[in-house]
This record gives C-alpha cells, structure tokens and sequence, in this order.
C-alpha cells in the first residue's frame, strides 16, 4: 500500500462531507434491533458458572438488541443489575466472555449459520445471544466443552423466550463441539469479524492489506497503557512496563489497576498510550491559558495541568464531569470545569490554546471497546463529521491570535479526522497546519500521514518489545490561527 492511498484523502470524499446536509441524512436500518429479553422464568439459581452466562448473555441482548454501550451496563453503580451482584472474579468472567464473544461475533454467527438448516425465527433474539455466549467459550477460551454446552442448555430451558429452541441449542453446542473447530480453521477471520460497512470503508481508504491488520489487530485484547508525567522510565521499571511514543508506560497487569503501585498515590492513570498524543502537541503551556473540550474523563486535562496550564475543561455530562473531578484529585491536580454544550459555550475570555477531542464514531477504540463495531452505523460517521465541522469552527473563534488548536478523533474514518482538516483549511485562510514531528512521538515517524498530522492505526507497534501490541486508531491535527 502507498503512503499516497493511506493518507491522501481523495477529494470526491471530502466533496461529500461538505455538501452534506443535517436534514438529507439517509437513515440506515438499525438491524440488531429486538424486543428486549426477558427476565429468567425461575429466579435466581445457584448452579456454578450460572449466574456469569446468564449475565453475559443479558449484556450481549443489551448490546445487539437494544445497542446500549458495554461500558454504561458495566458501571458497579448504575449498570446491569446481575452483573453487579456478581463476586469480583465472576465479574471478571462475564467480561472476558461478552469481549470475546463481541471481538468474535462475525466468526462465531458462521459456525453457527453452518449449522442452520434455516434462520431461528427470532434472528436477533434470545436464543442466538446464548450461542454466542456459550460457542466464545468453546473457541476461544480455556472452558471445558461440557461446561459450556450444559450451562447453555440450562440457560435455554429456564428462559421463557428461550425454550422452545432448547434442544436446537443442545444439538448446535453437540454439533460445533464436534466440528466447530475444523470450519474456524478456514475462516476469513479479518472479513468476518467486522460489519461489512466498516471492512469496505478501510479498504477503499487504506487498502486492504491494512484493513485486514486492523480488523486483526481487533481481535486481540490490549495491553494497558499509562500516562506518567514524571520518572517514565523509572516507572516503567517498576511496573515491568515499556516506554511507548515517548510518553506512555505500557504494561501487563495482573489483577485490579488499583493495585498496581502508583494508582493510590496518583503517580498516573490509565490513557491509551495514542490518546496521550493529542495533549503533547500543544507544546509549552507553562502559566498558558488553555481549553480541553469535550474533556471527560480526563486523561487529556490531567496531562495539561501537569504541564502546568490554567486549564478549563468542558464537557456537555456532569456525571462524566464529576468522575474527571475525582480522577483530579486523585492525582493532586486542578482544573476549572463546565457542563456546558459546545454549541452554546461562551468563555469569559480567550484561551492561548485549545483542545477538541471531538465526538465521533470511535472506530479506533474497537481494541478496547469491541461494541462499538456492532453499536455503529455508517450514517454515524456522517451525523458526527457535520457536528465535529460546527465545533472546529466554534473553537477557532476562541482562540488568541496567534493561538494553537489540536483537532483530534479516537475514529479510524477520513470523515472525522483527514477530511475536516482540508475543508477547514480551505475555507478558513487564516488557519495554518503545524505538521507533528517524529520527535515528538518517540521516534515514531510511521504515525505521522503524509500532511503532517498524527495518525495511529491498530495495527501499529511503537515498539518492538514484549508488550508492543498495536495502538487505539487515533487522529490529531495540530493548527495555528493567524
């Protein structure tokens, strides 16, 4: 693949973007649509592992069927009620089974369809979520094959929605325990394992090959990557980490991050190593007046005040304010902050700098968040590359003369990072791009796109060490106001 195709957006696409109209927007089917499951016919049971696949298969039905964020039904507070009850080591069960059975999706509904004579009447229903719950632990995880099956049979019989298809599921789980494996072993696994939306998109803008590393890339859980402001090195001994981009410890937990050494006395947090890019682009902003919008959860202002910015953080979510506010304090740092829309947003004064992590389809997040392949459509990209123009434009007017803007999206899609630049560019004389440099990110030169911006794509390693393994997808554009 050239660097031309890979980075060059072609100018019929930024032509569409423009042109787009709020009211012309097609509506595209939301497809895992359903009725919601019901609840379990008999109460709570105390078989072993009963509980977890119960659990599991609720917030695959959450995810598919009514497409709510994994994360919302995963919050101890406000989520999913079964999974909170859950012992800690159960919890941790049912995510390591929703995550596989979401990375998996398109492999798993193969194995599946292989042995359908014709679909189940309810195709987005109840009993497809307990195939995919019990087949990701049949293929793709260390439990015994009885263990699976035989929860999964329980968990149709008990399911009033359920239990007409019970001995279906028995015969499928019997069925791909005996072949299930020899069908996976010829599957186009890059293909199937990403909406076919989203697999053609990459194509056209990247090619395939690289399309392919990044839908692969996909399938592997990340490493967790920490955002240390001083003694990275020393920290990263510490933690048996690994420097990456020039900022970031990577590392390889084993249990809670909140026993890692340093959580406590807020030494770090947790931030993408690629998401901790978009900050250090802004330079020097020592006693500098600076803008982090659309700011929660707060990676992105803990490093600016660390750099010792006056910084006002903005975010449209009080509750998601309220967590960066405690994320803060547990670190020692300060921030002013404001619910506010960025649409309405009048600062009291003009900022030196300014930070818009803009609000987009999160396609680069799918390593770390594998729903939002199967929450996203494509008529998405489009709604919020028409929200994240009207942004840009809005934060330009509060800049400085002279002032510094990093525009940046976790998208993989041109729409909401390459394309908003040019048109930007083109109809604001004034704007100025500041291209990134290799220094800048460790040596890194390969995520650096041929205008200058940072560009990180899944499949990336910063390093070749033992915890190299990829990078969120990541833009960021680096511009100046005359």
């Amino acid at each position: 693949m050239s660097a031309e195709r890979q980075n060059t957006p072609s100018q019929d696409r930024i032509s569409r973007l423009k042109e787009r109209k709020h009211s012309g927007a097609p509506k595209t089917p939301r497809g895992n649509e359903g009725p919601s499951e019901p609840e379990s016919v008999e109460g709570t049971f105390k078989d072993p592992g009963y509980a977890s696949r119960k659990a599991a298969t609720d917030l695959i039905g959450k995810v598919l069927s009514k497409r709510m964020p994994l994360d919302g039904e995963l919050d101890l507070n406000n989520g999913h009620p079964g999974y909170k009850r859950l012992e800690p080591k159960d919890r941790a069960l049912v995510r390591a089974i929703v995550g596989t059975a979401l990375r998996r999706r398109g492999q798993i509904q193969d194995v599946i369809d292989h042995f359908l004579d014709r679909p189940i009447p309810e195709k987005t229903g109840r009993v497809l979520d307990i195939l995919h719950v019990a087949m990701a632990q049949l293929f793709f995880m260390s439990v015994p094959d009885h263990a699976a099956v035989s929860l999964a049979v329980t968990l149709a019989g008990r399911d009033a929605r359920a239990r007409p298809y019970k001995n279906l599921v028995n015969a499928v789980l019997r069925r791909a325990t005996r072949e299930g494996a020899a069908i996976i072993a010829e599957q186009d696994t890059a293909k199937l394992n990403a909406p076919d939306w989203m697999f053609a998109r990459w194509c056209e803008v990247y090619g395939e090959a690289t399309a392919r590393a990044m839908s692969t890339a996909h399938t592997q859980e990340p490493y967790l990557d920490l955002s240390v402001p001083v003694d990275r090195d020393e920290w990263a001994k510490n933690l048996g980490g690994e420097v990456q981009l020039g900022y970031s410890v990577r590392v390889q937990p084993d249990g809670p991050v909140e026993k890692l050494e340093g959580f406590e006395d807020g030494k770090w947090w947790v931030q993408d190593a690629a998401a901790a890019v978009p900050a250090r682009l802004l330079g020097d902003l020592q006693g500098k007046m600076v803008a982090d919008l659309c700011a929660a959860p707060g990676g992105k202002t803990m490093q600016l005040a660390a750099a010792g910015a006056d910084v006002t953080a903005v975010d449209i979510s009080a509750r998601r304010l309220q967590r960066l506010t405690q994320n803060l304090k547990r670190v020692g740092l300060e921030a002013e902050t404001e619910v506010s829309d960025l649409r309405e947003f009048v600062p009291v004064g003009l900022f030196d700098a300014i930070l818009l992590d803009a609000p987009c389809s999160a396609t680069g997040t799918i390593r770390r968040h594998p729903d939002v392949a199967w929450l996203k459509r494509e008529d998405d990209v489009l709604k919020l590359a028409d929200l994240q123009y009207e942004l840009l434009e809005k934060a330009l007017g509060w800049l400085k003369p002279g002032g510094i803007l990093v525009y940046c999206t976790c998208s993989l899609e041109q729409e909401e990072g390459e394309l908003q630049v040019q048109r930007l560019l083109l109809e604001h004389p004034e704007v100025q791009r500041v291209p990134v440099t290799a220094g800048e990110l460790g040596g890194i030169a390969e995520a650096i796109n041929s205008q200058g911006d940072f560009r990180a794509m899944p499949a990336q390693n910063p390093s070749s060490g033992k915890t190299s393994g990829g990078l969120d997808g990541f833009f960021a554009a680096r511009l100046r106001i005359s």
